[in-house]
């Protein structure tokens, strides 16, 4: 438990050919208003090939201290933030994703309700920024909506299950670190299984609900539903680790996602399920007309409730089907751990 006073942050953010991300995430950190003597940003570049190590030696002078960077071969972005708590010299580490952006009192907020809190670790939310684009407006929506997530992300209010800190948005003390140990090797879910240790631990974690960060996410529908996929695939193997990391809400999208394809298929053959099936129809247009019409009083934009007729349903039947995918092979045929798409992870 935090008996002291933080005496500096370590703000620790891995990254893979992110130049143009990591440039909007340095002018975000530059504009915190907070005591520059105690954080530090520590950025682990995963071996990219793009231009991250020049435009990082571009701000060096700038920024001196303030900056720190390391490079490794690409391991994936659980090693690389090891990489990054090894490195750092602060008391209390934060972790923050490359495709992220954080107002000014965001550290302001972390600090205070650590300190009054006597907190080991801590989960943040995220959320977009006015300027993002209709999609990713759409995609924060969808992520941070009680009906796609039952709160898990944060949400003020109640939650379905149990709130696991994510690594766009969570800290720990170096004592909690040295207790626990580093990420693991899952390629996909480390953060979570990182976040159940802590919780395990015994340590002390409070959600700041005013410190979010503005999150990008994935720029177009193919590349988020790889990514809610891999979010289904790693649920199993995270399973396989600890059951205990496998609760009701989690297997839903995949309970939803088989009802609809059996459905779907009997449908063909049986007039009475035909009813069936344009009574669920009915019930999930009216359940996306309501969040239509929450989103376009969310944003005051019609365009990101527009897109929500595809992004909700991507991430409920993407998240399905690689949960059905990986507990077909994992837990019924007893295979290896699957990882998923693999290529183009950052992207």
């Amino acid at each position: 438990m935090v008996t002291q006073k933080i005496q500096k942050y370590s703000i620790i953010v891995p990254s893979f050919n992110r130049a143009d991300e990591i440039k909007h995430l340095i002018e975000s950190i530059k504009r915190l208003k907070f005591d520059r003597t105690r954080f530090e940003l520590v950025i682990v570049d995963d071996g990219s090939s793009d231009n991250t190590l020049q435009l990082l030696n571009e701000y060096k002078p700038e920024l001196g201290d303030l900056l720190a960077y390391y490079t490794q071969q690409n391991q994936g972005p659980g090693a690389a933030r090891n990489t990054g708590m090894s490195g750092a010299g602060g008391d209390f580490f934060i972790f923050v994703d490359s495709d992220c952006t954080v107002p000014e009192n965001w550290l302001t907020e972390i600090d205070k309700s650590v300190h009054e809190n006597n907190a080991d670790a801590f989960g943040g939310p995220d959320t977009c920024a006015d300027n993002f684009p209709a999609i990713l407006k759409a995609i924060n929506y969808s992520m941070t909506s009680f009906i796609t997530t039952g709160g898990l992300r944060g949400k003020k209010g109640k939650k379905l299950a149990r709130f696991y800190p994510r690594s766009f948005n969570m800290g720990l003390t170096r004592q909690l670190w040295n207790k626990i140990g580093g990420f693991g090797s899952l390629r996909h879910g480390q953060d979570i299984e990182f976040s159940n240790r802590i919780l395990k631990s015994g340590a002390v974690v409070v959600f700041v609900k005013n410190a979010a960060v503005f999150h990008k996410r994935r720029t177009n529908i193919r590349r988020f539903y790889k990514q809610v996929f891999n979010w289904g695939v790693a649920r199993i193997n995270l399973y396989k680790i600890d059951s205990a990391m496998l609760e009701p809400l989690h297997v839903v999208p995949a309970v939803i996602t088989l009802f609809a394809i059996l459905i779907i298929m009997l449908a063909f053959f049986f007039t009475p399920i035909r009813l069936i099936l344009f009574t669920g129809l009915g019930l999930a247009v009216f359940i996306l007309g309501i969040s239509m019409i929450d989103a376009m009083r969310m944003y005051r934009q019609v365009k990101p409730a527009l897109l929500l007729p595809l992004i909700m349903p991507a991430q409920i039947f993407g998240y399905g089907l690689g949960f059905i995918y990986n507990y077909t092979r994992r837990v019924i045929f007893n295979k290896k751990e699957k990882i998923g798409f693999q290529k183009s992870y950052y992207k």
